[in-house]
């Protein structure tokens, strides 16, 4: 039994090659406790896709549904190019999400599993094929396992994208104007959830609810997987125990010491300034500064660099990965990077640039089909307030070395080729 307190736990026993079945079993042991929805409540866990929403009630929503039809969907897609911990997981102990995903299928009564995992991951691709085929061969079970790999792109891995995908293969976001909603793949309802949330509850379902409260906080139990980049001696994927400060982590990445910012949660997060780094890494701390845990993703900014460069940077790609199936998208987005672009240029249009932005951010927030443009928005709002002396040297046209450069922080693979990364 891994440690109530140990670090790690879903990737303990990682050796840097997938555990098998049978090796599974004997690091994590059997399953102890029934499907139970009264466990997942008493957990406190919460999904670590980026949504942060209670899991047990997700399941609830699922459970409470009628017919004889329902799905579990493992959403592995990993949509962020900055985040690489569900390779790294599914790298390591597979069968500990395939067993997370099992026992949600006995808690809201599935029968069948979805997986999904993007086709440009082959290595991922591989190791659940094998995983699946281990379990397979063992025993016949009620629930199937079935392995899915939609198109690559930022917005197919949004839950309702990736269930228009399973339902009509078209990774649109449906228009959902109240959540918790109830998703659909025909007529069956589908409960989805992040491969790593998947991996959580297959500990839960072994040592229970109060082992896994026995690290984090209240109301942010457990651990969590973290993908770190940027000014950072390696890149990597750490698991950390909630209110960990974030210095303390970026330490154990080996980061710049005195960075500018880090830009927290993902490509729609938000940009903290470096006098915050002692801030616990859980979302009610990170709250009342305008940030979050989101998709689990901490790239570090270092002096030398320009966070609206790679502010911009990040927006015109978020632009060109949009479903353009609303306004706020197909014509918003870009303007707010043609702004962005225009400000860094430092010509004479820069202060307007920053007004528009301002008001453009406004029209655009809460208007769109789906989350994706509030993200967007929630990364240029953070910009404009770390980076805002910056932003006034750009506005007066002073020169910026950054803006001229061609190493950046954020990696964007429509705009570049990105570099080979380690992560471990």
């Amino acid at each position: 039994m891994i440690g109530a307190d140990q670090l790690p736990r879903v990737l303990h026993g990682a050796t840097g090659r997938p555990l098998t079945l049978a090796q599974h079993d004997e690091v994590f042991g059997p399953l102890g406790h029934a499907p139970s929805l009264d466990e997942l409540r008493d957990s406190g866990l919460t999904g670590h896709g980026g949504a942060g929403f209670a899991t047990w009630r997700k399941a609830q929503l699922i459970g409470d549904q009628r017919g004889h039809t329902k799905f579990v969907v493992v959403n592995a897609m990993e949509g962020e190019p900055a985040a690489h911990k569900d390779r790294t997981l599914i790298g390591a102990n597979p069968h500990l999400v395939l067993d997370g995903a099992e026992y949600l299928a006995g808690v809201v009564g599935a029968s069948r599993i979805a997986v999904c995992v993007s086709r440009d991951n082959p290595g991922t691709i591989n190791h659940l094929q094998h995983a699946i085929h281990e379990r397979e061969r063992r025993t016949r079970r009620a629930t199937s396992l079935e392995l899915h790999t939609p198109p690559w792109r930022y917005v197919a891995g949004e839950e309702s994208a990736l269930v228009h995908w399973l339902d009509d293969n078209e990774s649109l976001p449906q228009y959902r104007p109240r959540r918790p909603h109830v998703l659909r793949i025909g007529h069956a309802p589908a409960l989805v959830d992040n491969a790593e949330t998947c991996a959580h509850v297959g500990l839960i379902a072994r040592f229970g609810a109060s082992w896994f409260r026995s690290l984090g906080t209240e109301t942010s139990p457990g651990s969590a997987l973290v993908s770190i980049s940027g000014a950072v001696s390696r890149p990597c994927v750490l698991e950390v125990a909630f209110a960990t400060p974030l210095r303390t982590i970026l330490a154990r990445a080996g980061a710049d010491r005195d960075p500018w910012a880090v830009l927290l949660g993902g490509y729609g997060g938000a940009w903290l300034d470096a006098r915050h780094l002692d801030t616990p890494y859980d979302n009610d701390a990170l709250a009342p500064l305008g940030s979050s845990v989101g998709a689990g993703v901490i790239i570090v900014l270092p002096k030398s660099g320009c966070g609206v460069v790679e502010t911009q940077r990040i927006t015109r790609w978020m632009a060109n990965e949009s479903a353009r199936q609303c306004g706020p998208c197909a014509f918003g987005l870009p303007a707010l990077a043609d702004d962005l672009a225009r400000l860094t240029s430092n010509g004479r249009d820069a202060a307007a640039a920053r007004a528009r932005l301002v008001d453009r951010c406004s029209a655009i927030e809460g208007r769109g089909a789906c989350r994706h443009p509030d993200g967007v928005v929630r990364l240029v709002r953070s910009a404009l307030e770390v980076f805002a002396e910056h932003i006034e040297d750009h506005v007066r046209g002073r020169y910026c070395a950054a803006s001229h450069s061609s190493h950046h922080v954020a990696a964007v693979p429509s705009l570049e080729r990105e570099a080979e990364l380690v992560w471990e």
